[in-house]
């Protein structure tokens, strides 16, 4: 029983935050390694390269090269700070869109082994 609670409740919750953690790293590393003369078109290049040692299947499933680009010429324009603040503006806008094109959930509030359940 507390094998399953581990596997389903436990672990995507270790799971994102170790990748928020990372995203924030690597965005702190970007602006020190620009800052002081580094090309972001290497820096790309060598985070592709430690992703592809580490991570070599997903790299090839979730290409995300352009969006990495856009970002870290982003943070070259400000900071690490705001690029890592906007990252977790995601929750929100998607929210915004939902209610744009109302598209809504219903939320049953209802107490079921202290979770709360969901539907469209």
């Amino acid at each position: 029983m507390a094998r399953r609670y581990c596997y389903n409740d436990v672990a995507p919750l270790i799971a994102m935050v170790t990748a928020v953690c990372t995203n924030v790293g690597v965005n702190i590393l970007f602006k020190e390694a620009t800052s002081k003369g580094m090309n972001q078109y290497i820096f790309i290049t060598y985070s592709y390269v430690v992703a592809a040692l580490v991570l070599l299947p997903l790299s090839f499933i979730f290409p995300r090269f352009l969006a990495q680009i856009c970002a870290y010429k982003g943070i070259a324009y400000s900071s690490p700070t705001l690029a890592s603040a906007i990252s977790n503006l995601g929750p929100a806008f998607t929210f915004i869109l939902a209610v744009l094109f109302r598209f809504l959930l219903t939320l049953k509030l209802k107490k079921m082994e202290n979770r709360f359940e969901c539907s469209t």
